[in-house]
């Protein structure tokens, strides 16, 4: 599991930092992509990226800013002609699918695949399959905006191989339904219970992506324990008074959010185009006062969330 970065300035491209993007590599997982917002320029950069976009499976939107979902209608085509005929499904506010279906039909456009577009009317579990929970929640911006939970199940806990070797067990199908926790019955007569020859889960790792806000508590209650928590952090403290005003956040706002929710690594992202070179440094060093494990995004960087032992 991993984060791609395809954009991380904020409101405008510059020639450091293109509109936000960021893709979530499960390849390893489920053999996809998935995206977080699609900024003019977007497909643009991820020909500069190892993401495949036609494995993308999910694309979620934050909110409809421009600076948000204006790549939509060239990525969405282009996905077409780079062997994308599996199923995409979005998610984002109220507005989304008129905004797509409107840029689609005036421009003639043609999909080679099935897309659907789900909007969001409710806080909560947005989508459950067998290895991921999706959760959202409403943030404090300018127009609706949401932030993403996305928790990856447990995994089962590994086989004790030394353990059966040492009890004489025959390698074989018996050693799958013990995996299974299932009771097996030996050839010998001795039964023995799955459940004493697997090891405890191995905790699913949990990645919060949110879009433009003020510090809130709607961002705290989505980054409750999180492994990474992605946060903006358009301005720093000394623009306070201007990132509240356009409900935008500040370095320490997003770190704040981190050790308050206990977050374990912040990364910053959504930039504004005033800070360059040294600048950036000086964002950094307010969030690591407050949030020790902290990073900021930048264009085409990656950041591999490992899998906790427990």
């Amino acid at each position: 599991m991993e984060l791609y970065f395809l954009g991380t300035g904020a409101g405008m491209p510059s020639k450091q930092r293109n509109v936000t993007s960021i893709a979530l590599n499960l390849l390893d997982e489920r053999g996809t992509y998935w995206l977080f917002d699609c900024g003019e320029g977007t497909q643009h950069q991820i020909m500069h990226s190892p993401v495949k976009l036609g494995r993308t499976e999910i694309l979620f939107v934050t909110h409809l800013h421009g600076d948000h979902l204006y790549g939509l209608p060239g990525l969405l085509t282009s996905r077409s002609y780079v062997g994308g005929d599996t199923p995409l499904k979005m998610f984002g506010p109220k507005g989304l699918k008129r905004f797509v279906e409107t840029a689609l039909e005036v421009s003639g456009a043609h999909l080679g695949y099935t897309l659907t577009i789900e909007e969001l009317d409710e806080e909560g579990v947005i989508f459950e399959d067998d290895k991921f929970i999706v959760e959202t929640a409403r943030l404090e911006h300018r127009i609706e905006c949401f932030g993403y939970r996305i928790t990856e199940k447990d995994l089962p806990g590994k086989l004790m191989m030394d353990k059966l070797k040492e009890l004489g067990v025959p390698a074989g199908p018996l050693y799958g339904k013990l995996k299974q926790g299932e009771q097996v019955e030996l050839p010998d007569g001795r039964k023995l219970d799955g459940q004493d020859f697997v090891g405890a889960p191995l905790p699913g790792r949990v990645v919060v992506i949110l879009g433009d806000t003020r510090y809130c508590e709607g961002a705290k209650r989505l980054a409750r324990g999180a492994d990474v928590l992605v946060h903006e952090a358009t301005f720093s403290q000394a623009k306070q008074d201007l990132a509240y005003a356009f409900d935008h956040a500040t370095s320490i706002d997003a770190a704040r959010v981190a050790e308050e929710a206990g977050a374990k690594s912040l990364i910053m992202t959504h930039l504004s185009s005033r800070y360059q070179g040294d600048d950036v440094e000086e964002l950094l060093l307010e969030a690591k006062a407050i949030h020790g494990d902290s990073y900021i995004a930048k264009d085409l960087w990656s950041f591999e969330i490992h899998r906790k032992m427990s």
